[in-house]
């Protein structure tokens, strides 16, 4: 259906040396993939693209030019480079072990006291004295663009606080391309349009704070499995990294839609991923980073590496690579009569530049990437310096082998929380997606007698920073460099049982699933039937392992089963990582349905605001929830039957059509649709309209040729289209809804029928109506021509419509953009 990316074969990279191995202390809580997991094994006659000669080259890498609002900024990063010796700059690009999971070290000549880099997109790992915040897909089910900037800004006021610049944050890739993507949940959607709108939230929110919002991971990284080369045990490699294979217009529409967002607001640095992208490494593929990165999105700051994800010295750093970390090669191993680490940047860059292999003037253009966000976010003006508790935590590196003793550091254990506790609580609450709610059984109005079952209700058993699986203890983030140390963690128990007080309603509570399965609950509870049976589940995703299967944990649809059967009054819970198949959701007994996704440490008192009424249900699902596991279209790669060390692929077979738009245009039954979520109150909609910006103006197919600003050409900015529709709350209590806009292109264009293009979230009292309105892009009416190579707005007629999920649509509006 959609023409591949031509990768000509006559065009051969820069050499590449695999690296020794991968491990990184500070993730390395997944645990081993279990025999009777999930598996897609890859067939033996796949396609195998190698590291060379597959994805076209693109030299030199682009020079940082300056926007006007980092003009300022970049003069004083040329004088500052101008005033270093040949061997500080080749250490102002590669990492150093310090205080933080990633460390530049300090030039305290010149007044610069070093770069912190701190995991993650959720809080300000590791360290105390911190808030761990709603996770990305939970944020992203709010649908609510302002709670997502404060969320960020909130994080990045507690970064700054901690003395760290640059934040490991926000998320576009995994953009969920599979639900078994065991990273899905730090990032917000498999919808590039709702992910584009979050990542620009994310970046405004942490750099309006003060602190370098780091866009991660570019790109195709979908999965886990094989991420990293393996080894034999003698030292050699046995397999390289998978090679994540798509075409140039699924690159364009879906993977690079939400990182375009993202630099337009100014992102300070992007990380580059552990995987290949059509063969070669992402971190020295010339034409993902100087081509479509630097060059074709205007990208005008650093991009690093992920940890240990550089496979080689000079090929990376003319691929476009600015940044190496944490900047040693694996395993750590010190160079002989010296204190630094061996890396293949480091000592190598001096010696590449003075033996002409690298020019001087790329390595000055890699520094003056690092230091012009720094100098633009102020970082040189009265920064915190670092809060050593945060080395304390860091086990990736001890003061023992730090290669500099002039790291600059502040008060230990500093308080940065400020109210961001009550924010947690509110913004974990909007993101609640309530998915079933028969005969009005939520919200809970002051029962008797309540019954909680499910281990995932229980406090915490683990300690402050929750890693690898627990059988008891809520799950309220994921695993990984995503995760965060708990200052406190409410449970929904301990939530619940508080608010049972206020109503002296009698709380029973069984909390093993393995006994719960088995059970006649009714002898369990006892003489008097509770008035409602909350059943609370989890299902754990981490990085470095892809999810297992796409059900919850711990047996968790068998828990369903057994107190839906005794109980008629069942209200389900999750906590998950990401879309769970729901066997049970129909069960007649089954009432409620509520997903909370990774709530954060306010996770009890946010989803007993949902049950109680204290807040009106308003989340919608960021994905669809199909009715069984073989429906889903998009697999990792679990394993391969052959041996050549690139024989492990992963092929973008299905192109465009991911999540929604694979089910919708093949009208294929899902359980609960992308977009869908309930209220307690009810919503109208009608009066769909749609005009042009400028009348006046005749709409041309291809944008004009502007110089490239970051995210693109200028042009593809323009709002053409102003569309608007009506909205009443025609209910009797108040509450929030989101109205969405979608859109099918004319039939001249292979694409799926229905793409999601606007939203707007708002709260209406009963009776009350509001217009939505949604500004139209030339790039939301355009696809990517891979002949021409630009974004083109395809002549013939659009549909518009207007609703309250991918399926729940109220209204449609014909309009041609292009006039023939």
């Amino acid at each position: 259906m959609y023409h591949h990316w031509l990768l000509p074969k006559t065009l051969i990279v820069s050499a590449l040396l695999p690296s020794l191995a991968y491990s990184q202390v500070n993730a390395g809580d997944a645990g081993a993939r279990s025999p009777d997991a999930f598996q897609w094994i890859q067939p033996a006659n796949t396609t195998i693209l190698g590291e060379y000669g597959h994805s076209p080259p693109v030299y030199p890498s682009p020079k940082i030019t300056g926007t006007s609002e980092w003009e300022t900024a970049l003069n004083k990063a040329k004088h500052f480079v101008s005033s270093l010796a040949l061997d500080e700059k080749a250490w102002l690009v590669t990492g150093v072990p310090g205080p933080c999971i990633g460390n530049i070290g300090p030039v305290l000549r010149l007044n610069f006291t070093g770069l912190c880099l701190q995991d993650g997109p959720n809080a300000v790992r590791p360290s105390d004295y911190v808030s761990v915040f709603p996770s990305g897909i939970t944020i992203a089910s709010s649908w609510d663009r302002d709670l997502i900037y404060d969320r960020f800004h909130d994080l990045g006021l507690e970064y700054k606080g901690k003395g760290a610049q640059v934040a490991l944050g926000p998320v576009g890739g995994a953009l969920g391309r599979t639900p078994y993507g065991g990273r899905n949940w730090e990032g917000f959607s498999p919808d590039p349009y709702l992910t584009g709108v979050a990542m620009e939230s994310g970046v405004r929110g942490l750099q309006d704070a003060g602190v370098q919002a780091t866009i991660k991971h570019w790109l195709l990284y979908e999965q886990e499995t094989q991420r990293s080369p393996t080894l034999y045990p003698n030292g050699t490699l046995e397999f390289s990294a998978y090679s994540s294979n798509a075409d140039d217009r699924t690159i364009h529409e879906l993977y690079m839609w939400p990182f375009a967002n993202a630099i337009r607001a100014q992102a300070s640095a992007a990380m580059c991923s552990y995987n290949r992208v059509n063969g070669s490494y992402a971190c020295q593929n010339s034409k993902l980073l100087n081509g479509l990165l630097k060059e074709e999105l205007g990208f005008q700051g650093y991009v690093m590496t992920d940890w240990s994800g550089l496979h080689s010295g000079v090929a990376s750093a003319q691929a476009g690579t600015d940044m190496d970390q944490p900047g040693y090669i694996e395993p750590m191993t010190t160079l002989l009569n010296q204190t630094r680490l061996s890396s293949y940047f480091g000592g190598n860059i001096t010696l590449a530049v003075r033996n002409g292999t690298l020019p001087e003037s790329r390595l000055d253009d890699m520094i003056k990437r690092i230091m012009t966000p720094y100098y633009f976010l102020r970082q040189d003006q009265d920064f915190p310096a670092t809060d050593p508790a945060m080395a304390y935590y860091n086990t990736q590196f001890s003061s023992s082998n730090y290669s500099m003793d002039s790291f600059v550091f502040g008060e230990k254990s500093r308080d940065v929380r400020q109210n961001h506790g009550g924010q947690i609580r509110r913004h974990a609450a909007e993101s609640t997606v309530m998915l079933k709610n028969t005969n009005n059984t939520l919200p809970l109005k002051a029962p008797t007698s309540i019954a909680i079952f499910g281990s995932d209700a229980a406090p915490n058993t683990q300690g402050p920073f929750i890693r690898g699986p627990s059988e008891i203890g809520t799950l309220a983030i994921g695993g990984g460099s995503g995760n965060g140390r708990f200052t406190y963690l409410v449970s929904p128990l301990e939530a619940l049982k508080a608010r049972a007080a206020q109503d002296n309603t009698l709380v029973q509570f069984w909390l093993n699933n393995t006994i719960i399965k088995d059970a006649n609950v009714e002898s369990l509870w006892g003489a008097t039937a509770p008035e409602a049976c909350l059943v609370f589940l989890k299902s754990r995703a981490t990085e470095r392992l892809d999810r297992e299967s796409l059900t919850v944990d711990q047996h968790g649809d068998a828990v369903v089963e057994s107190v839906a059967n005794k109980c008629s009054n069942t209200i389900v819970v999750t906590h998950s990582g990401g879309m769970n198949i729901m066997p049970w959701a129909d069960h007649p007994n089954v009432t409620g349905i509520l997903v909370a996704h990774y709530p954060g440490q306010e996770s009890g008192h946010s989803i007993v605001d949902i049950l109680y009424g204290a807040k009106s249900p308003s989340g919608k699902l960021p994905y669809t929830v199909p009715l069984n596991a073989s429906s889903v279209n998009t697999a990792p790669t679990t394993n391969i039957t052959t041996s050549g060390v690139d024989d492990w692929q992963s092929w973008y077979s299905e192109g465009l059509e991911i999540d929604y738009r694979y089910y919708n245009t093949h009208k294929i039954p899902v359980q609960y649709e992308f977009g869908f979520g309930l209220s307690y109150t009810n919503f109208s909609m009608a009066s769909l309209r749609v005009k042009p910006t400028y009348p006046e103006v005749r709409i041309s197919s291809p944008p004009e040729a502007l110089a490239t600003r970051p995210g693109g050409n200028p042009a593809l900015w323009d709002v053409l289209f102003e569309a608007q529709v009506t909205l009443q709350n025609t209910g009797s209590t108040s509450g929030a809804t989101v109205a969405q806009l979608y859109i099918s292109f004319p039939d001249e264009v292979s694409a799926p029928s229905l793409q999601l293009r606007g939203f707007e979230k708002t709260y209406l009292s009963p009776g009350e109506s509001y217009t939505a309105t949604f500004l139209l892009m030339r790039r939301d009416l355009s696809y990517w021509n891979i002949t021409q190579q630009m974004w083109l707005i395809p002549k013939g007629d659009f549909v518009l419509r207007a609703g309250f999920s991918s399926l729940d649509l109220h209204d449609s509006v014909v309009f041609r953009p292009v006039e023939e």
